[in-house]
Order: C-alpha cells, then structure tokens, then sequence
C-alpha cells in the first residue's frame, strides 16, 4: 500500500488546460486529475478508432449494395436472354419434327454449381448462339420463300396428251419444238396455280387462246394456255394451289386440254421435272 502511495499522488496531481478563444473574454482554465485527462484521451482514440471501423464499413456495404444491384441486373438480363434462346430452340425443334421439305418450310436454365457464375464468358456463348439462332431462321425463311417460288405439281389432273420437247405439231403437222406439256381435262376443270406469285399477263393471244402467265421470282415463270375463261387477273397475287382459269379449247386447240410451260431464268424447261416435290 505505501508503495502505491506515490503513484496515486502522481494520478491525482492537478492538470490545468487552459482554452484561449480568440475574442476579448479571458481565456478559460480547466483544472482535472492527471488520471481523469489520460482516460478521456484513452476514450477519445478509442471513439476515433470505432469512428473509422463504422465508416470504413458504411463505404464497404455501400460498395457491395451497388455490385448485388449490378449483378443482379446482369443475371436478370442473361435469363430473359436464355428464355429466348429456349423458345427458339423449341420452336426449331418442333419445325426440324416434320417429314418433308414442304412441311418444314410450310410449319416455319444455367446449370447448379457452387454459385460462382462468369458472367462475360456466359454473355459470349449467348451472343455465339443467338448469331447461330438467326442464322437458322434465316435460312430457313430464304428456303421458304425458294420453295414458294418453285412450281411443284401440274395445274390440272389431266391425261398427258403431249410431252415437252420437239414433236409433230397436230394442227400444221410439222416438226417443232412444244415448249410445255397439254393435260387433256373436261372443259370448265379449274386450273390452279403451282406457285406462289404474282400474274402478269392475263389476255387472250390468237395461238394460245386465253392465256395467264405468273411471274414467280428466282427466276420461275409458268404459263397456262387455252383456257375457256380466265380468273385471276394481271397483278394478282396468287398462292400454290389457287384457280386462276378454266380449262378450254380457246386459241390453235384440237380438243379441251392445259398447255403447261414452265420457264427457269428465262428458259423453258420441262414442266415434268416439277411435277413431284423432292425429298418429300
């Protein structure tokens, strides 16, 4: 006890602090124990020190605030992305089912880990597939409008009563070249179209009688001739299928048929070769 004696005087010895503003009042004297000034420095650096810990903490949750909000904007946006990708694929799966040709162009969630997701690599694979979703529908619309374009069948379900070709003309018995085929048909059967287009000449010509021919794109022209009454008139749009005339013995005719032409990049070519879809 007598040796904490001189330590307790020590602690208990009078400090004066004096505060001196700078206006005409006198300056201000604080007078406290040693000990009581030494524990408000103590309090005031460990006020300093948890100061710091609460700021340095606000700022790291305010950091970590704005990275959740950014990462999830991203997640949200690679989900509606994958969403999309889902339903073309489904939609491509359910295209690719069909059969045939014509019936293909007529019909036209990330994995669980450990929860660490690389978002940029994700986003490439993403707009990888996109590019490759796009190029399939792409694709598959030029085909479809090539395939509409493509005359497929004959226009009446007629006999073949004459072939393309060179043969002896029935009317002046000589040698020429017949650039379609004639389906011979009772009068008034409807002649249907074997393409989609658009008609461009619909009249009556002294040889061929009445007479539509139907521009197809990629290149395809058809031509119907001898009708008994044309339907579809010029600029028309018409679709595989649709009537556009009656069949007749209008023109240089020696009995009711079809004259059928089918034209290739302003070439005739013969109609038979279309008369049947491949790959069906």
């Amino acid at each position: 006890m007598h040796r904490l004696q001189p330590w307790l005087k020590k602690l208990l010895v009078p400090v004066t602090i004096m505060l001196i503003p700078h206006t005409r009042t006198g300056p201000l004297n604080l007078k406290m124990p040693l000990a009581a000034l030494g524990m408000l420095v103590v309090f005031a650096g460990v006020g300093g020190v948890y100061t710091v810990s609460l700021t340095y903490h606000a700022v790291d949750y305010f950091v970590m605030k704005r990275k959740y909000h950014a990462m999830t904007g991203q997640l949200q946006s690679v989900q509606g992305t994958i969403d999309s990708l889902k339903q073309a694929e489904a939609e491509f799966r359910r295209i690719l089912s069909h059969g045939s040709r014509k019936q293909v162009l007529d019909a036209v969630v990330p994995d669980k880990n450990d929860g660490s997701i690389d978002i940029n690599e994700l986003k490439k694979q993403i707009d990888a597939s996109m590019k490759s979703v796009a190029g399939i529908r792409q694709y598959l619309v030029q085909q479809r409008d090539v395939y509409r374009a493509t005359p497929l069948g004959m226009p009446v379900a007629g006999r073949f009563s004459s072939g393309f070709g060179m043969r002896v003309h029935p009317t002046y018995g000589s040698q020429r070249f017949h650039s379609g085929v004639d389906l011979s048909i009772p009068r008034g059967t409807p002649v249907h179209a074997t393409a989609d287009g658009i008609v461009s000449v619909s009249s009556f010509g002294a040889g061929n009688g009445n007479v539509v021919v139907i521009e197809h794109g990629h290149g395809f022209s058809t031509v119907y001739a001898h009708n008994d009454r044309n339907l579809a008139r010029v600029g028309q749009t018409v679709k595989r299928g649709e009537r556009i005339a009656l069949a007749g013995a209008t023109g240089t005719a020696t009995g009711v048929h079809v004259h059928y032409e089918v034209w290739r990049q302003g070439r005739p070519v013969n109609p038979v070769d279309f008369s049947r879809e491949s790959g069906a």
